[in-house]
């Protein structure tokens, strides 16, 4: 019987590495840090160093995707411009992609950020992520490009609007082309909903 030697390089990032191409190929269910222990040739113990169970590396794998997704969208902004429709239209580009790329890690991201026990840490990661739009509304209103009001009244709709897109993209309800040109048009409508 071969032994499993217990140090790896490092360890954590192969094992949300390797669980996040699971996720993708098989679903959650299919997780299973003995699993993921035995693919890298590990012993079976050796992912309890960095994780105490499953539900810890589906919350490390979430806040992963949330700093990503963090990541991709700060970049479009740096990329758009200054005027609130480049803006809004980069946001909306950058998110509707990253779902098309990662739609089971993005499905696990919303299920966790809901789930009362998540850590402070994805709970902060998630809330950057609502700032980044309410702060877009709010600065469409400071130059005149937004109409006046709470900014969640205005930003919540927003990106409710641009989730359910997404939505219906990453679950192949509408076609490639659909989702091409369909974007530009839900971009359009919600530069309607929160024009001056």
């Amino acid at each position: 019987m071969q032994t499993r030697r217990y140090h790896h390089g490092d360890l954590r990032a192969a094992l949300l590495a390797r669980a996040e191409q699971t996720l993708r190929e098989k679903g959650p269910g299919a997780l299973s840090l003995r699993e993921l222990a035995r693919e890298l040739g590990v012993s079976h113990a050796a992912p309890s160093r960095h994780f105490k169970d499953k539900q810890a590396l589906l919350d490390a794998l979430a806040l992963a995707g949330f700093d990503r997704l963090n990541e991709a969208l700060t970049a479009s902004q740096a990329a758009a411009g200054t005027s609130f429709a480049h803006r809004l239209g980069a946001l909306a580009r950058a998110y509707v992609d990253f779902a098309l790329a990662n739609a089971a890690l993005l499905d696990l991201m919303y299920a966790v950020k809901h789930d009362p026990e998540a850590s402070e840490a994805l709970s902060a990661a998630a809330q950057r992520l609502g700032a980044m739009t309410m702060g877009l509304v709010a600065d469409g209103q400071r130059s005149g490009d937004v109409r006046e009001g709470p900014v969640e009244r205005i930003g919540i709709p927003v990106f409710t609007t641009l989730h359910g897109f997404a939505g219906f993209a990453m679950s192949r309800v509408l076609s490639a082309e659909e989702v091409e040109s369909g974007l530009d048009d839900v971009i359009a409508y919600m530069l309607r909903g929160c024009a001056a």
